[in-house]
């Protein structure tokens, strides 16, 4: 599954290159390839052709175009890169430059050199998502979380917290997902969620942080403050507010009177956070692999040790973590494609490969998928979607027994 990933971002007017991050072994790639795959993809809409992508026999090309001012173009090795993928990983890209820097500099490209310049700081978020590191929420468009034993506690006091620093949106994380928020941070759009926890994931570790953001979907012009400190190493508390309070203020004020006396539940989340969820949740043993999705606040959890990881060591879970990941994954893909289509107004990711699709006479709410080293299966209720990798010993007539009783237990006594 090793391959690599090249993504280069150009000014659609000049075809300036602004820069260039790659995944994996990969060369620099020469001016004249760069001009050469924005050149085809100039001609094309010149003639009225919108080209999006291309396959050679080894290499998966992707074109997308922002704002008629940045183009951003990936090409990849990989084998489990889907569309899906490539596409969701292009407009995160591009949210996260807005992020970062703002959308006005993005559209009104005065002075190229500054903009690379100010690129720089998208770097580290940008090769994360190149990197698809623990997490999936680059895939689904979803925050992941951390379903921490001691959530009430921690509920309540992130909204005293927040409110006491006269903020109304406020979030805890732990080593970049999300334990507890407060209800007008989950009303900010979804991959906004995703990308303030991806932002704070992928920076170096720091006991207090003063980031100017702007908001992609709700503030791409105007920045805002996030706020953030470390509790404990791996756990911080997040804000979002304008310019009061200081840093300052809320450091030597606020975070040890509010957060002191929870040190141990917050210690709690650390040991949880790998599995995602907390250890007294049992699941059937062929289970490998979860991802539990609610639909209704974009939220999801991703583990690919879900017996923990003691448990999963002892056990042998058969398959590598990253074939894991990759073979997850790729389910999620190819439901939400073919059998889950969503909702929403989105561009369709990819084309479907099943003949028979077109004749379906309903929506389907559960597929699955059986193959020689795992067996996979998907349910999608009117609130959630679960996605689970199981051993290859497990009886296939069993998946949708035990896959239920994993909803049920996930949705019911976690809750989720």
């Amino acid at each position: 599954m090793a391959g690599t990933v090249q993504l280069l971002c150009l000014a659609t007017s000049s075809g300036v290159p602004l820069y260039c991050r790659s995944k994996g072994e990969s060369r620099q790639l020469p001016f004249s390839v760069i001009g050469s795959l924005n050149g085809v993809h100039m001609f094309g809409s010149n003639q009225d052709v919108l080209l999006t992508s291309t396959c050679t026999e080894n290499t998966r090309v992707f074109w997308r175009v922002f704002q008629d001012s940045i183009t951003l173009i990936v090409m990849t090795s990989e084998e489990d890169a889907s569309d899906l993928y490539l596409s969701r990983l292009l407009d995160n890209v591009f949210s996260a430059m807005v992020l970062v820097i703002g959308l006005d500099d993005l559209v009104n490209l005065k002075n190229v050199e500054r903009l690379k310049r100010d690129l720089r700081a998208c770097y580290k978020m940008i090769d994360s998502f190149l990197a698809a590191p623990d997490w999936i929420g680059d895939l689904t468009q979803c925050v992941d979380c951390v379903v921490s034993p001691d959530t009430d506690i921690l509920q309540e006091a992130l909204d005293i917290f927040v409110a006491a620093a006269e903020s109304n949106f406020g979030c805890l994380m732990v080593m970049g997902k999300v334990v507890v928020a407060t209800e007008k941070w989950w009303r900010l759009a979804a991959q906004e969620v995703m990308l303030l926890a991806w932002l704070v994931g992928s920076l170096a570790p720091s006991s207090s942080r003063d980031y100017p953001i702007y908001l992609p979907h709700g503030s791409p012009t105007v920045p805002h403050r996030l706020l953030s400190f470390q509790l404990v190493p791996g756990v911080e508390v997040c804000m979002l507010c304008g310019p009061t309070p200081s840093l300052h203020e809320v450091q030597t004020e606020l975070v040890e009177r509010f957060w002191s006396p929870l040190l141990e539940p917050l210690k709690t989340c650390l040991g949880v956070h790998q599995r995602s969820f907390p250890a007294c949740t049992p699941l059937h043993h062929s289970i490998i692999g979860l991802l539990l999705i609610n639909r209704e606040q974009n939220k999801n959890v991703f583990t690919l040790q879900p017996h923990g990881v003691e448990n999963s060591q002892q056990q042998g879970a058969g398959l590598p973590p990253e074939r894991c990941k990759s073979i997850l994954r790729l389910f999620y893909t190819l439901a939400v494609s073919a059998y889950f289509p969503a909702d929403t107004s989105e561009d369709k990711p990819a084309a479907l490969h099943e003949e028979f699709h077109t004749g379906f006479t309903h929506s389907p709410t559960e597929c699955y998928v059986a193959a020689t080293d795992h067996k996979c299966y998907g349910i999608q209720t009117q609130q959630h979607q679960l996605f689970l990798v199981f051993k290859p010993d497990a009886p296939t007539f069993a998946l949708r027994t035990i896959a239920t009783k994993t909803l049920n237990l996930m949705t019911k006594e976690v809750p989720f």
